[in-house]
């Protein structure tokens, strides 16, 4: 029995020393095998990649608007005094020069008639005056005539004689000048009496009014001032405000027609040529006033609405374009990657107007040169890329 043990353990001994050397043989060749990876291999990153194209911009876009009146006056009394009557009312039609406001002011016609007094009475002092300066005038020749023969009058008398009417047209002078004082202060008073008269400037609607007979009424400073008797607009006559952003003031087309949609006709668009442009740009909104005038002889449309223009936007040169998706964005740039020579490469750009599935790009771009379609922080400048055409070029 003992014998039969011992001879079975000795025949199991040498075949687990083999299978233990055919472990540590199979486990240094797993370890001596050197790892695989595609960058070692030589394989290339396959990118998509579009074309940068060049072309025209003529883009339209939305922007706010907003009418105002192209004539527009609150009128104020030129004179204190107290309405005797006022013939329109908020929404009336106005046309120029006719009647709206009645205004009384009795110490005016006072004033008026004191100074007509006065005008009176220095026309009589320069009448006397006058009827002096020839009295002495005539004397004076007299004694000239006369001094012609010897002895007959005094040299004295005549030399009086000359300097009493030289003393005399003087005083003609200084009255003449008191008349044309009178007569200024009642033609200046005739003007004022002609303020209790309001009439309208220009044809247009009356949209607001603030008194009513018997109000005391007066200028800026004095009694009753403050607040306009009415206001008025011309409606004939439109201007449209657009704000255009500093980014798109380069090529503004003067004299071009737009298009303009207002809230009280949804669907409808009204035209508008541009008329005006300001010109400078607004340091605070960064934007550039453009006018717009709009013919509103039906009265359709009214001051004061909201509306949402169609702007065109145009470029005096052509612009180059990249797909929307070939821009990529850090915190630090706005870039694309350019594919040349099968090595990519960022490109710093800045962005402008989208057209379609492109957006217009400025920076170091040519037309023609390849860009990864989707631009990413990943695809590092360097790497060495295979291309594939993402779309046909435009």
């Amino acid at each position: 029995m003992t014998n039969g043990t011992h001879g079975n353990r000795d025949s199991e001994t040498p075949a687990r020393f083999g299978l233990a050397v055919l472990s540590c043989l199979l486990l240094a060749g797993c370890a001596t095998q050197p790892s695989r990876s595609p960058a070692a291999a030589g394989t290339e990153t396959v990118v998509e990649v579009a074309r940068v194209t060049a072309g025209p911009l003529d883009v339209t876009m939305d922007l706010p608007g907003e009418l105002q009146p192209y004539e527009a006056v609150a009128i104020y009394p030129r004179v204190t005094g107290f309405v005797k009557s006022i013939a329109v009312d908020r929404g009336s039609s106005v046309r120029r020069g006719e009647a709206i406001v009645e205004l009384d002011a009795p110490e005016l016609g006072a004033e008026r008639s004191a100074a007509e007094s006065k005008l009176r009475s220095a026309q009589a002092q320069l009448a006397a005056a006058q009827s002096k300066v020839a009295a002495d005038q005539s004397t004076y020749e007299r004694l000239k005539a006369a001094s012609v023969t010897p002895g007959v009058v005094a040299g004295n008398d005549l030399m009086l004689a000359e300097k009493a009417v030289e003393r005399d047209r003087a005083e003609a002078t200084a009255v003449q000048d008191d008349v044309e004082a009178a007569r200024e202060a009642v033609r200046s008073l005739a003007d004022t009496e002609a303020y209790l008269h309001v009439t309208a400037p220009f044809d247009g609607v009356v949209v607001e009014r603030n008194v009513h007979p018997g109000a005391l009424v007066g200028p800026g400073g004095g009694s009753g001032a403050g607040t306009p008797i009415v206001r008025i607009v011309a409606l004939a006559r439109l201007r449209l405000v657009v704000a255009v952003p500093e980014a798109y003031v380069s090529n503004i087309p003067e004299g071009s027609m737009m298009t303009f949609t207002v809230p009280a006709y949804p669907g409808e668009a009204f035209t508008a040529r541009v008329a005006r442009v300001a010109h400078a740009v607004d340091l605070k909104t960064r934007t550039m006033p453009v006018e717009l005038d709009v013919d509103n002889s039906s009265e359709r449309v009214a001051p004061g609405s909201f509306c949402r223009v169609r702007w065109r936007v145009t470029r005096s040169r052509p612009s180059l374009f990249v797909l929307s998706t070939s821009v990529a964005s850090t915190t630090e740039r706005v870039f694309v990657v350019r594919v040349r020579n099968g090595v990519a490469d960022w490109v710093d750009v800045l962005t402008g107007l989208a057209k379609g599935p492109l957006v217009e790009v400025f920076g170091d771009l040519q037309d023609g040169d390849q860009v990864a379609a989707r631009g990413t922080d990943e695809l590092r400048p360097g790497t060495r890329v295979q291309v594939k055409d993402a779309r046909p070029r435009a």
